[in-house]
C-alpha cells in the first residue's frame, strides 16, 4: 500500500479537490472509500481520524490531515512544483480569492448535509432544495464570471495558464452543477476554464464517475 492515503467519496467536491491535487502532484495514493449517503462517515474507527466525520481526510508522511483546503496548502507547500499558488503575494491573494468563492461561499451551503437538513427539518421537496442549490451557485458564479472575464490575470485557466488553486476548487463545483441542472450559459469563461481543465489527464482522472466507488 502506498504510504499515502485519501478517505472520500466519489461525489464529494472536497475529495475531489485532493485527487486533482495529489495526481498534479504526481503523487500516489490509495482510497479508502466513506459513502456519504449511508452515513459510513461516521463510522466509529472513521471517527477517530476525523471527529468531524467529514470527508476527504488525508493519511500521508505519518500524518492525518483534515479539511480540502488545508491539505491542498500542505501539499503545495511539501511539493512545491507543479506550484498551486503563484510565487508573488498579489497574485497568490488573487488566487486564494477566486478559490474561497467557491471553497467558503458556495459549497458549505450546498454541501450533502444542508441539502438533507432542509429536507429533513423543513420539508423542502427535492425541487426545492435543487432551487436552493441553483440560487446559491447564482450568487457566487456571477460575480466569479465578471471578474475571470474581466481581470488581465485571468489565461487559460483562473490565474495565467497553468492551473492554480482556483481552478482546482473550480472544477468540481462545476461538475456539482451538472446534478441540480444549473444552466452555464451565463458563465461562458467559467465554461472555457473548466474544459482546459479537463482536458489535463490530473483533472480528468479525478473525475467522480471515474472512481471505484462510483455509482
Amino acid at each position: 500500500m502506498n504510504s499515502t492515503l485519501l478517505h472520500g467519496f466519489f461525489r464529494s467536491s472536497t475529495a475531489f479537490r485532493v485527487r486533482i491535487a495529489l495526481n498534479l502532484k504526481g503523487l500516489a495514493y490509495d482510497q479508502r472509500f466513506r459513502h456519504l449517503r449511508k452515513g459510513e462517515q461516521r463510522a466509529p474507527d472513521y471517527l477517530m481520524l476525523n471527529p468531524q466525520g467529514l470527508v476527504p481526510t488525508l493519511e500521508i508522511d505519518n500524518h492525518v490531515l483534515t479539511q480540502s483546503l488545508a491539505i491542498l496548502e500542505y501539499l503545495d507547500e511539501t511539493h512545491p512544483e507543479p506550484a498551486l499558488l503563484p510565487k508573488d503575494a498579489v497574485g497568490r491573494a488573487r488566487v486564494r480569492s477566486l478559490a474561497y468563492m467557491v471553497a467558503c461561499e458556495i459549497h458549505p451551503i450546498n454541501n450533502l448535509r444542508v441539502l438533507q437538513d432542509l429536507s429533513k427539518r423543513f420539508g423542502a421537496n427535492d425541487g426545492a432544495v435543487a432551487e436552493w442549490f441553483r440560487h446559491w451557485v447564482k450568487e457566487t458564479f456571477a460575480p466569479l464570471e465578471q471578474r475571470l472575464a474581466s481581470e488581465a490575470s485571468t489565461g487559460t485557466f483562473c490565474h495565467g495558464n497553468t492551473p492554480t488553486l482556483a481552478d482546482v476548487c473550480l472544477v468540481p463545483q462545476v461538475i456539482n452543477n451538472t446534478r441540480f441542472q444549473v444552466d452555464m450559459t451565463p458563465y461562458p469563461t467559467i465554461s472555457r476554464i473548466h474544459r482546459a481543465c479537463i482536458e489535463l489527464p490530473a483533472f480528468a482522472a479525478a473525475l467522480p464517475d471515474v472512481q471505484p466507488d462510483a455509482e
